[in-house]
């Protein structure tokens, strides 16, 4: 981990991020399947008579999923948090997915009853998450 300080804005920004990350799975997979299935047919031909697109019907899609920007950004976000907590040990794992993914929206002293583990700690060990995260995309 190369910074250990990151803004206080950035820092929310990721805890939001973390307890939306079910949501933004699926909003993820919802723009995929738009884009496949044609359901974003936005003309950007601008000034011309050819489209910057490619004509054939894969490399269209391919090239849609590869510039939508809404979609890269959520995939982004998402594939930091996943590869950031495939890597953390146990205790880690346990503090985040009882804090942001079990939607009960528990307190720092619930948590850390519910895992047996003193809120000093608990708190200690999801602030190390989100700088992982944060150094993974590049966020300071």
């Amino acid at each position: 981990m190369q910074s250990t300080k990151i803004k206080k804005a950035t820092f929310k920004h990721i805890e939001s991020e973390l307890y939306n990350y079910e949501d933004t799975k699926k909003e993820i997979d919802r723009l995929r399947n738009e884009i496949m299935l044609g359901g974003s047919n936005q003309d950007e031909n601008i000034g011309g008579n050819r489209s910057a697109e490619p004509s054939r019907p894969t490399e269209r899609i391919a090239t849609r999923l590869l510039t939508h920007k809404t979609l890269r950004n959520l995939e982004e976000i998402a594939e930091a948090i996943e590869y950031v907590y495939a890597y953390l040990p146990d205790d880690h794992k346990n503090v985040i997915k009882t804090k942001y993914w079990l939607r009960q929206r528990l307190t720092w002293d619930d948590v850390a009853i519910k895992i047996s583990m003193h809120r000093n700690t608990a708190m200690k060990l999801r602030r190390e998450f989100i700088l992982l995260v944060a150094d993974k995309i590049g966020w300071r």
